[in-house]
């Protein structure tokens, strides 16, 4: 097969600091910051790869790419990708996995940490001069209590919500795992509300779908109570945004720690975007971004036109 050309529709995406030499090995590779929806069509033309990480490719986009072979998607999901159109044309499609499980295990138990010591108002504290007008060492404004003992609730139990457990449980926690959202409890896993009575903390990292869409509302948070922590790394949309910044401001939740919200980039009114908002923590979407997970996601995506090469050879000798 002659020289393979491949162009990477959202490069910006990747952040900096990775070394793309391994792509360039493989393919011609032009790389774009950011493409818009009407430039796609333009910029794929007469390429054989498309790489993407949340740039759509539609049913009316593929269509107009009659010469596209593989599609490289720089993420878990495929969701972006109209896969049954991909189906029809003939294109490959291959998405990466696992790549960022240190990373996004070493967020959330930070963010836990953060929430359980409650290190930014104590920080804020200090710096604001109440610890220089205290009578003793040391201050007791914000209570800090101990992980060892208590429970942490896992919602989705794959590679990601099991390395978290197994470092959770490392430092003391009991682990509680729930069952899939619309299937029967079993194999000890247990309702999503019988969890979050016994959970200290709850920790996200299930797929969003029909079944798991708003799956932490009022009601849940309810069941969570003023001492519960909400940690999520895994979709926006899993959590009711108004619902969380209502029981935060409230006091009935203990904490959040949120590094994805409903719509990214967020509008700046978001609810929980309130500066006001107590023992929060928003991050943007960075729990994955880790330089060792960016670089092996590339080395991942190398690694797939490897295979795509190898299976149509496969289909040659055959």
């Amino acid at each position: 097969m002659d020289t393979l050309t491949a162009v990477f529709l959202d490069y910006g995406t990747i952040g900096p600091g990775v070394d793309c030499s391994v792509l360039e090995q493989r393919a011609e590779v032009q790389y774009f910051d950011v493409t818009a929806d009407s430039a796609v069509v333009l910029r794929l033309q007469g390429a054989d790869i498309a790489i993407v990480n949340k740039t759509p490719l539609t049913s009316e986009i593929l269509a107009q790419l009659p010469q596209l072979k593989l599609i490289l998607v720089f993420a878990t999901g495929t969701d972006i990708v109209a896969l049954e159109q991909a189906r029809q044309q003939g294109i490959a499609v291959y998405n990466i996995r696992d790549y960022c499980t240190a990373s996004v295990t070493q967020h959330v138990i930070g963010m836990i940490l953060a929430l359980t010591h409650d290190l930014d108002g104590n920080h804020r504290l200090a710096v604001a001069g109440q610890w220089s007008r205290a009578e003793h060492f040391c201050m007791f404004d914000s209570p800090i209590r101990e992980l060892s003992g208590r429970t942490l609730g896992i919602v989705g139990h794959g590679t990601l919500g099991s390395a978290v457990g197994r470092v959770a449980t490392a430092l003391g926690m009991r682990v509680l795992i729930a069952a899939r959202p619309g299937a029967k409890p079993e194999n000890g896993r247990l309702a999503l509300a019988e969890l979050l009575a016994a959970a200290d903390v709850l920790s996200l990292h299930c797929p969003l779908t029909p079944q798991t869409q708003g799956l932490i509302g009022a009601p849940e948070l309810v069941l969570l109570g003023p001492q519960g922590v909400l940690i999520n790394t895994a979709r926006g949309a899993l959590v009711d945004s108004a619902a969380l910044a209502s029981a935060l401001r409230d006091g009935r939740l203990g904490g959040a720690g949120i590094d994805v919200l409903e719509q990214e980039p967020p509008p700046e009114q978001h609810p929980l975007l309130d500066a006001s908002l107590p023992r929060l923590i928003v991050t943007p979407h960075v729990a994955w971004s880790a330089l060792e997970s960016r670089q092996r996601a590339l080395q991942q995506t190398a690694e797939n036109i490897d295979d795509f090469l190898a299976e149509v050879a496969g289909r040659r000798v055959a």
